[in-house]
C-alpha cells in the first residue's frame, strides 16, 4: 500500500495560536459541575465571536485563539474571551479553575462529553482512559517548510523539562498528594497515542510512521497522535502540549512567550546553517520524569555529555538568552514572568503550601480559583 502524503499548510511567518483548557467548579462541594455545554450555549448567544471547544469532559471549556502575530494579542484575546466565559459561569454560580489535575475529584462520576471518538476512546482504554481527569495548554506556533518541523521539534524536547517545571500545576490526585509536581504528565502518557514523540529526522519519516499507525488501527480512534510535542499539519504549525494547565492567565503568558521565543530561535539556527541541540532518547525521558516529580526543584541533563544543573538556574539564564529575540517578538514583558514565577513558586507548590496547612483540599480548591481572577496578564 503506497504512502499517503501529509500535506504540511506552510506558515510564511511564526504566527501563533494557544489552547487552553479550563474547568467549571461547584463553589459548594469545589467538585468539577459538568455544565459545559450550557457555558458555552450562553456565551454563543451572547458573545458569538468567542472561539470555545467542547472538551473531552463535560466539566471542561476549552479557549481556543485565532492566529496571532505576537503574543499580547493573543493573550488580549484570551482575557476577552475568559471575561465572557466567567459570566456565563458566574450567571450558573460557578467558579472557573485550572490545574493540570483536580485534586480529589471521582473520575467515575465525571461524565465524557458527547462525542462518539470520545466514547470510543474511554471504551478501547478503559481504566486509564477513564482516569483523564486533567488539563493542559498547547501552543501552536508556524513553520514555513516541512522539512524544519522535526528537527525543530527534537530541538524542544531538550527544554522538555523547563516548559513542564514552569507550569507544573497537579500534585494532588484522588485526595492525596502524590509527591509529584505534575501527575497530569504521568497519567496522560499511559494512553496508547500519547507520549514522548520518536525522534523523526524527516518529515518522510513521519508520513511513513503515521501510515504504520493507520494500518496497524493505532489512531482509528483518535485520528491523529497525541504526542507531547507534534507536527499540526493542518495549520503549518509545530503544537507544544508540554505544559500542565495554568491556573491564571498571567502565567500562562508566561509560557506561551517562552514557546514562541524557543521555536523562532530554533528556526533561526536551521538559517544560520547551525546545528540545533538533541538530547539522547533517554535523557529526554529522564529529564520528563525529572520535571514531573520534582517540578522547579530539578536537576535536569543539558547535554549529550550527561552535565546537568538546576533547572531554575537554567530557566533563569534562558530569560537571558532569549531576551533580545522576546524584544523583537513583542512578548519581552511576558517573558520577563518567568522570574516571576520561580519567585512566586510553581502552581504545584502553591497547592502544596495550602494542602500542608489546611490539610484539606477544598481551601486549595478556592485559592485556585482566586488565582484565575486575581494574576491577570500585564496590561490588563
Amino acid at each position: 500500500m503506497p504512502i499517503e502524503p501529509i500535506p504540511f499548510r506552510r506558515s510564511p511567518a511564526p504566527t501563533l495560536g494557544v489552547e487552553w483548557e479550563i474547568g467549571l467548579i461547584d463553589p459548594e462541594t469545589r467538585d468539577l459541575a459538568p455544565k459545559a455545554v450550557d457555558v458555552i450555549d450562553h456565551v454563543a448567544a451572547h458573545h458569538p465571536e468567542v472561539h470555545l471547544e467542547k472538551e473531552f469532559l463535560q466539566n471542561t471549556v476549552e479557549l481556543v485563539t485565532g492566529v496571532h502575530d505576537t503574543v499580547p494579542e493573543a493573550i488580549d484575546e484570551l482575557a476577552h474571551d475568559l471575561a465572557c466565559v466567567k459570566e456565563a459561569a458566574d450567571s450558573l454560580g460557578l467558579r472557573l479553575w485550572a490545574s493540570g489535575s483536580h485534586p480529589f475529584s471521582d473520575f467515575r462520576k465525571n461524565p465524557v462529553s458527547a462525542k462518539m471518538t470520545y466514547a470510543e476512546i474511554i471504551e478501547r482504554t478503559r481504566y486509564w482512559g477513564q482516569q483523564m481527569l486533567i488539563w493542559g495548554v498547547h501552543v501552536h506556533v508556524g513553520i514555513s517548510h516541512e522539512d524544519r518541523v522535526w528537527p525543530i521539534i527534537n530541538a524542544l524536547m531538550t527544554k522538555y523539562p523547563h516548559m513542564l517545571a514552569l507550569t507544573a500545576s497537579s500534585p494532588g490526585w484522588d485526595g492525596i498528594d502524590t509527591g509529584y509536581a505534575s501527575n497530569r504528565t504521568m497519567l496522560y502518557q499511559q494512553l496508547p497515542t500519547a507520549g514522548l514523540p520518536y525522534q523523526f529526522t524527516t518529515w518522510a519519516e513521519w508520513e511513513s510512521y503515521m501510515h504504520d499507525q493507520g494500518i496497524s488501527g493505532v489512531i482509528n480512534h483518535t485520528g491523529s497522535m497525541h504526542f507531547d510535542i507534534r507536527p499540526a499539519a493542518k495549520w503549518g504549525t509545530i503544537e507544544v502540549r508540554v505544559a500542565d494547565a495554568t491556573s491564571n492567565l498571567r502565567e500562562l503568558s508566561a509560557v506561551v512567550a517562552l514557546t514562541h521565543c524557543l521555536v523562532v530561535h530554533y528556526d533561526r539556527m536551521i538559517d544560520r546553517g547551525e546545528k540545533l541541540p538533541i538530547l539522547q532518547p533517554w535523557h529526554v525521558a529522564e529529564n520528563k520524569w525529572r520535571a514531573a516529580r520534582y517540578g522547579l526543584e530539578s536537576l535536569v541533563i543539558t547535554s549529550r555529555e550527561t552535565d546537568e544543573r538546576w533547572v531554575t538556574e537554567e530557566l533563569t539564564d534562558l530569560v537571558d538568552e532569549l531576551s533580545p529575540l522576546a524584544a523583537e517578538l513583542g512578548c519581552l514583558d511576558e517573558l520577563r514572568l518567568i522570574e516571576e514565577i520561580l519567585e512566586r513558586g510553581a502552581g504545584y507548590q502553591r497547592q502544596r503550601r495550602g494542602y500542608l496547612v489546611h490539610r484539606d483540599w477544598k481551601p486549595v480548591i478556592d485559592a485556585t480559583c482566586d488565582e484565575m481572577e486575581e494574576l491577570k496578564p500585564r496590561g490588563h
